[in-house]
């Protein structure tokens, strides 16, 4: 823009100067072509002699002096403006230089511009490019997570249906495990019954116990006691077990304790334990109970 404004300046300025060459041209013209065209009527005065010399000199004087005093006036008139153009052309000038080295600048500018464009145009196609191997492997990586949570999934309900089949057996091991331990308390107390009435025979000697007696064959061991003359009350052990039935286990049953192929009887089996009046031992009282 101030280019432009620049060039109509100097424009303008050169045709104000041709205007004046124009001008100076007009107005000289006529003058000189008056001086020219300038008659000289001389009365010849025979009385006296005339001088023409010095007359022609001195008109000839004045005229050089008209003509130097308007050439000095042009000049002057032209030295000004001359100065005035050179003092014009100078701002314009430093104006001219100061809008080259803005337009300089622009240009560099608008180049580092263009190059900062080219790298956020590449950095854009790096980063559009990374974002599509992102996505990818995202989902390469969530194919792997899912099948890896599904293989978790199978395992997780494997190892629940393992561990409930351990704790199943566990407990049926547990079952068993206590079955023996109160078949093996019984079996204790009925040592020591068997002791205590050992003893019992031992201590009344000869004596009868009256229609007491022991006899094996119909079951594991059957002790039948009964009151009579000898003193106190006798000891009462039955069982429903059968020698035959622990050489000939029956068919598994429902309910039956049964590992591989040995059955463990469990306390249901023992029907009536007693001691003296009665009165077994509590712990024994609570194995039985439970």
């Amino acid at each position: 823009m101030n280019k432009v404004e620049l060039q109509a300046n100097v424009d303008a300025l050169a045709d104000e100067i041709n205007f004046l060459k124009c001008l100076y041209e007009a107005v000289s013209g006529p003058m000189q072509q008056q001086v020219s065209d300038t008659s000289v009527v001389l009365s010849m005065d025979n009385n006296r002699k005339l001088d023409l010399n010095s007359i022609i000199a001195e008109v000839k004087a004045q005229y050089e002096e008209i003509a130097k005093r308007s050439q000095m006036e042009a000049e002057c008139w032209y030295q000004c403006k001359y100065e005035e153009l050179q003092a014009t052309a100078g701002k314009h000038g430093d104006s001219l230089k100061d809008t080259k080295t803005e337009i300089s600048e622009l240009n560099r500018m608008i180049q580092r511009i263009r190059a900062e464009i080219e790298n956020v145009k590449k950095q854009c196609e790096t980063l559009q490019a990374s974002i599509v191997d992102a996505e990818e492997r995202g989902e390469v990586a969530l194919k792997d997570a899912k099948a890896k949570l599904t293989e978790l999934e199978t395992a997780l309900q494997k190892a629940k249906a393992d561990l409930t089949h351990q704790l199943r057996e566990y407990q049926e091991l547990m079952t068993v495990k206590l079955a023996l331990d109160i078949e093996i308390a019984t079996y204790r107390k009925l040592l020591e019954g068997e002791e205590c009435r050992s003893v019992g025979y031992k201590s009344f000697g000869g004596y009868s116990l009256g229609g007491g007696g022991f006899s094996s064959g119909a079951g594991i061991c059957s002790v039948v006691g009964g009151s009579g003359s000898g003193a106190g009350s006798g000891t009462i052990l039955k069982t429903t077990t059968s020698e035959r039935e622990l050489s000939h286990p029956p068919p598994k049953e429902k309910g039956a304790n049964w590992h591989g192929d040995h059955c463990y009887p469990s306390i249901t089996k023992v029907t009536t334990i007693y001691f003296g009046l009665n009165q077994a031992p509590s712990s024994f009282r609570n194995c039985t109970e439970k």
